[in-house]
Formats: structure tokens, C-alpha cells, sequence
């Protein structure tokens, strides 16, 4: 076995996030309290909790996304798909403060219905988001790390009527998700199904 010590790194890239993947997208859009709006992916992006539904992302630094929703308790997210991977990735460009990245990927802002900031029109799923909590994140020996992690509560769900099949179940397959990899623009689309049953 080949040993990488993240303290004393000894292959040219960390494999880290490469093995912990793919990962889904957290394509979060929020507002600051001047109504300023914001739309950013989050490699580092999760599902939490079943009932009530959380999820959560980490922001690396602190960014307008935090910012805005230490300010708001607001966000919304956004599942990025194949169709709209281009879009996703132009949203991530470096620009200063204050700049909507929506018009940087050609995107439609469509109001939300329980929180501030607008979701992605083009996006066929969101799910708008209150703040549950706000960690900053902490080494094994309590040092701070320049990264906070966000965790919202889902009060709405948006969902186009053509992922759900007949029975009510959301068609995962159909909905061309994509997700992230290690490597410097290593993308997935989301592969081949398949079936296990649990044990009972």
C-alpha cells in the first residue's frame, strides 16, 4: 500500500477529494442583506438528514456565500445537471464582490417562495434552505481551520414534474446529475444503476 501522510505530502496532487468522490454539487444561490445575490458551487456538499431534511455544504475561506448567509439565514440549492454543467462551471469564475454570477452563466433568477434568494430557473430541481447551523470547522487539536460548515433545513422543495414517475418517486437516473472529482476539472455524470435489496 502506498502511504500519503497529508502532513508530509509525497504525490504531486492530494487524492483526498479524489478518492472521496464523486460528490454531488452544492450549487447554492443567496442574497446578502443589502439584496445583493450570489450564485457559487460547493465541491464539499451533502445530504445530512432524512426528516426534517438537511443538508450541507463547507466553505473553504470565507466567501460572499457565507457572508451573505450569516447574514440572511437564507439559501437555496441548486442541482446542477449535464445540460447546464457549462452554466455551473462559469458561475465559479473569480470575480470581485458584488458580482451576480447568474448573468456569468446565462441564468434566469425565478423567485423563491419561502426564502429570499432566487433559485436557477433552468434548474429542474431546488430546495430552499433556512440555517440550522453555522461550525466552524476544528483540527484534532482545536486549532481553527479557515473553513465553515453550513447545514440548512429544506422547507420547500422544487421539482420538475418530469423527473417524477408515475408512482411519485423521483427519477434519479433521468435527471442527469453531474458530480465532481478530484483532479482539476474532473467531472462525472452520473453512471449505471444498480439493484440491492437490504438485509431485513
Amino acid at each position: 500500500m502506498h502511504l500519503y501522510d497529508p502532513s508530509a505530502p509525497n504525490l504531486p496532487h492530494n487524492p483526498f477529494n479524489a478518492i472521496v468522490g464523486p460528490r454531488p454539487i452544492g450549487w447554492m444561490s443567496t442574497m446578502s442583506g443589502a439584496g445583493i445575490v450570489n450564485l457559487a458551487p460547493y465541491s464539499f456538499f451533502t445530504a445530512l438528514n432524512y426528516t426534517p431534511p438537511i443538508i450541507g455544504f463547507s466553505s473553504i475561506g470565507r466567501k460572499d456565500s457565507l457572508r451573505n448567509i450569516e447574514e440572511t439565514g437564507e439559501f437555496v440549492w441548486n442541482l446542477a445537471t449535464r445540460e447546464l454543467a457549462e452554466a455551473m462551471n462559469a458561475t465559479c469564475a473569480p470575480v470581485p464582490h458584488g458580482v451576480n454570477e447568474f448573468g456569468l452563466g446565462g441564468l434566469t433568477e425565478v423567485p423563491s417562495v419561502k426564502v429570499a434568494p432566487p433559485r436557477v430557473g433552468e434548474s429542474p430541481v431546488a430546495f430552499e434552505c433556512k440555517v440550522s447551523q453555522i461550525l466552524r470547522l476544528t483540527t484534532m487539536d482545536d486549532a481553527p481551520v479557515d473553513t465553515w460548515m453550513i447545514l440548512g433545513q429544506v422547507v420547500l422543495m422544487h421539482i420538475s414534474p418530469a423527473l417524477l414517475k408515475a408512482d411519485g418517486t423521483f427519477d434519479t437516473a433521468a435527471a442527469g446529475l453531474i458530480l465532481r472529482g478530484g483532479g482539476p476539472g474532473d467531472y462525472f455524470e452520473l453512471g449505471e444503476r444498480f439493484f440491492m435489496k437490504r438485509p431485513e
